[in-house]
């Protein structure tokens, strides 16, 4: 019996990754396996990875490898997680002394079955962090939390010098792309995280990102994009869903340079302080120059 063949989009001449194995990779390789760290670079097979790497940065993903939510688009392993590793805040904190690094991203998998979510931890390896490199600037990439106000601001109190959290896809799509999460929640995230910067008059930055291309329509982003743009959320990143394996959800379409370049237009004129649009940009590329560009805007 023959099987249909999947009709797929084809890729565009223009979306290229180039490849580098230089000694900055290496030694992130390197430190990432001897302190039996996890990084969402390698756990999301992120397309930037060699180039990031290479110059020496990454996204540490914290709390296991196991998460306890389903989303379509991921590819980290789902199921029960195992216990947290009490070594891993000094573990976190060791590899970013060692490379030396200015501005480091913390993220973590869903942690729906300890009962702070692991908020604490968060907290933990942004102290750690402070100790062992007082002039490292620790941006969080966080789940939501179930929409818990005072875990998130156990978070918060760690002084961050960013928070960011994913809405991931168009509202519409949520029950397909995001079965467990609450599109509601993710905005309210995103709300608490600037009413708690006005309340405590602390310098922080609030950042939201999106995939595009898995069926929703331009009116549909744009109309999202305005419902993150009315928490107040400074940062933007708008960047192009790739499968990350045969399982997950399919790719509906490439969106072409105009069509990004068209998002950023229209995601600045919402209010959006910074808007990082392209193929290949996800919440972590670039995180340094995102928070820089803002720093740099509000001494002029």
């Amino acid at each position: 019996m023959s099987t249909k063949p999947v009709n797929r989009p084809q890729r565009p001449e223009w979306f290229k990754i180039r490849l580098h194995t230089n000694d900055e990779y290496k030694l992130v390789n390197h430190l990432v396996t001897t302190l039996n760290l996890h990084t969402v670079c390698q756990e999301a097979r992120c397309p930037n990875i060699y180039e990031c790497w290479g110059q020496g940065t990454a996204t540490f993903m914290i709390l296991g490898d196991v998460c306890t939510r389903h989303c379509g688009f991921c590819s980290v392993m789902k199921g029960k997680p195992g216990r947290v590793d009490p070594l891993e805040p000094e573990h976190v904190a060791e590899a970013i002394a060692t490379l030396k690094l200015k501005y480091a991203v913390i993220t973590s998998v869903d942690r729906d079955d300890l009962p702070d979510e692991g908020a604490g931890h968060f907290a933990q390896v942004i102290a750690a962090v402070r100790r062992r490199t007082p002039e490292c600037m620790v941006e969080v990439l966080i789940p939501d939390f179930n929409g818990r106000r005072e875990l998130l601001d156990v978070v918060l109190d760690a002084r961050p010098v960013c928070l960011a959290h994913n809405i991931e896809t168009a509202s519409h799509l949520y029950r397909r792309v995001r079965p467990v999460a609450v599109y509601e929640n993710t905005l309210k995230i995103l709300e608490n995280s600037v009413l708690y910067r006005e309340q405590h008059g602390v310098d922080l930055k609030v950042k939201c990102g999106i995939m595009v291309g898995l069926g929703e329509t331009m009116e549909q982003l744009l109309d999202t994009l305005r419902d993150i743009a009315l928490t107040g959320c400074d940062i933007l990143t708008v960047g192009q869903y790739l499968p990350p394996k045969k399982a997950a959800l399919p790719l509906d379409r490439y969106y072409t340079l105009e069509e990004f370049a068209h998002i950023k237009s229209e995601g600045l004129k919402m209010g959006f302080k910074h808007v990082e649009s392209g193929p290949l940009v996800r919440s972590s590329y670039h995180a340094k120059h995102q928070v820089d560009s803002l720093q740099t805007s509000a001494c002029k």
